[in-house]
Parts: structure tokens; sequence; C-alpha cells
């Protein structure tokens, strides 16, 4: 029988920008168009997303039977079982909103939320780098950490939507703070962690009198993952010894969810997916020491691949899971 082509729309919300998507899945996904939009009062946002997707259909030529299903992606925390948008902290006055319900009177579509991690693992493992994984973890690091969790071939979100916070793990009694805990998984290794580990070794320099050619004492808050990562790059040694530390506390934690999980395939994304050359042999020399033999050689640990796309094939991604 032929493959039929799915005309797909998504939905993704962020804490400044709102996305409506409109992608065609037939070998693989295309994503076809694009309507972007800042995201502001609830309400407002709301009948923004609506007037996008009936504008996102008629822009393609499309009628709402053509639609297969509308996926939406969202910070957490979330209820996916019943459609429930429930206070995240990136979205003030989102409280108990009934997201689906509302597209689903709309539109008379299938449609289904989760919370962005799990999006974006589904992305990944549908269309990008777990591909043919039967076990895998999508890890955000990004700003923060979180992941996402697709289990004996089905995305696995736990008896409340709070699978995969594997950023509240603390790796040690001190270190940075991450998800509101001091040592921190995501303390250590984040975007967000790795600035703060910057800043506290920067410090220590400049008491010492010690001076540092891409950063002075006035510029301490300006300090970024990504300038830690530049300077690396570049041959720095201080840089090179603030991401090995942040690769030794990554590799502990993948270690945790090798033994643990024992998924055939990790996938990182963003700070991670951007510097694998910095990171990955600090990380497998941990791994080796930390991790069971048996699961470490089951698993392969790559870099996400669907890059600064990732949030437009998560959100569609949920409603090609439906």
């Amino acid at each position: 029988m032929p493959i039929i082509d799915k005309h797909i729309l998504g939905v993704d919300i962020g804490g400044t920008k709102t996305a409506i998507i409109y992608a065609q899945e037939k070998n693989g996904m295309e994503i076809k168009n694009k309507i972007s939009f800042q995201t502001v009062k609830v309400w407002d946002t709301i009948d923004k997303i609506i007037e996008s997707l009936q504008e996102i259909i008629k822009r393609n030529n499309l009628s709402v039977n053509d639609i297969s299903g509308i996926g939406v992606s969202c910070g957490g925390p979330l209820d996916s079982g019943k459609g429930i948008i429930m206070s995240p902290p990136n979205l003030p006055d989102w409280d108990n909103i009934h997201i689906v319900d509302i597209i689903q009177e709309h539109f008379n579509v299938p449609c289904a939320i989760q919370n962005d991690a799990n999006a974006c693992a589904l992305a990944e493992w549908k269309f990008g780098a777990g591909i043919g994984a039967k076990n895998m973890v999508f890890i955000t690091f990004g700003t923060g950490l979180g992941a996402g969790l697709i289990l004996n071939g089905t995305l696995y979100t736990g008896a409340n939507d709070n699978a995969g916070e594997i950023g509240h793990i603390r790796l040690s009694d001190f270190g940075p703070v991450g998800y509101g805990k001091q040592g921190s998984f995501e303390g250590f290794a984040s975007g967000g962690g790795i600035a703060q580990l910057a800043k506290t070794r920067l410090e220590e320099y400049f008491q010492r009198g010690k001076k540092v050619e891409w950063c002075d004492i006035d510029n301490l808050d300006n300090v970024t993952a990504c300038l830690i990562a530049e300077q690396a790059h570049k041959g720095d040694e201080l840089a090179n010894e603030i991401i090995e530390l942040s690769a030794r506390y990554l590799g502990k934690g993948l270690a945790i969810l090798i033994d643990i999980l024992n998924p055939d395939r990790i996938v990182i994304g963003s700070v991670y997916a951007r510097n694998v050359d910095l990171f990955y042999p600090t990380v497998k020399k941990v791994l080796r020491k930390e991790a069971l033999d048996l699961a470490f050689n089951a698993c392969t640990i790559c870099p996400a691949q669907l890059g600064e796309q990732i949030g437009d094939y998560a959100a569609v991604s949920i409603a090609s899971n439906l």
C-alpha cells in the first residue's frame, strides 16, 4: 500500500515566544510552514494560538479534515493525560489551563500535550539521532538539565509526568545550585551551571591577584557557557578546567542513568551537542570507571541532530505519536 501524507500541526509554547508549525509526515517529517508570535497574557496568547492555527491551515490550502493531529509542547508541570498546563514557572498565570480541550473544541482534531523535554525526546527518537533505538534517553543540557525517556519503544512519563527530572539528582554535597539544589546534576551539567562554575573559579583567580584575558572582575555577571566553550576551543587553560569539571559530573550522572535504565542510546542536546569534542573524552573516561561494563558497552552516546529546529520537530512529534 502507498504511504499516505499526514498533515500535522504543532504548538510550541515558550516563555517569550509561541510558534505554530505545519509539517508533512511521509518518509520522515518535513517542516513546511511556521507562524511565530510573542507569548503574552494567557488568554490573549490562547486566542492567538487558535487564530494562527486557523491561518496556517488556510495558508497551506488545507481544511480541518486534512489535519491528522495537533501536538502541544510546553514547559512543565503538566498533566498530559488530562491535557492541562499547571502553572509552569516561565508562564505566569497559566494555572490549570485545559489547553487540549480548548484546541479540540475549536478544531475537532486529536490533540495531545507533553512537556518540552519529552517532546524533544520524541523528536530525536523519530526523526533525529535516536532513530532505531528501543531504549533512549534524551538530555536537554541547555540553560537547565532535563530528560525525556523512551523505554521499550514508547515514551515514559511516570506516575504524574515527573519522569526524567534528572537535573534534581544531587551528585555532590557542595557545588553550584541547579533545580533548587546545591551540587545537583543540573548545577554541574547545564549552561547555567557552567556559568556558575566559571564565576566561582574566576573569583578565585581575581582574589589571588591573577588576570584573565577574556574576563575582568566587572564582567563576571556576563560570563556564559558559550563564552567558556569558546575560550576552551582556543586552548585557554582555565576554560578547559571548567569544562572538564562539568564533563566529570556529566559522566557521573550518565553512569547512574546507564546502570538504572540500560539504554541503547543517550542523545544530548544544546551545549553538549555544540561541543562534543570538549566534553566526550572526559565523559568516556568517567563512564569507564563508574558504569557497569556490560551496560556501558551497549550504549551509544551521541549529540542531538535536530539543532535549532528541535522545538518545531518536538511539537509536531507529539501529534505524530498520537
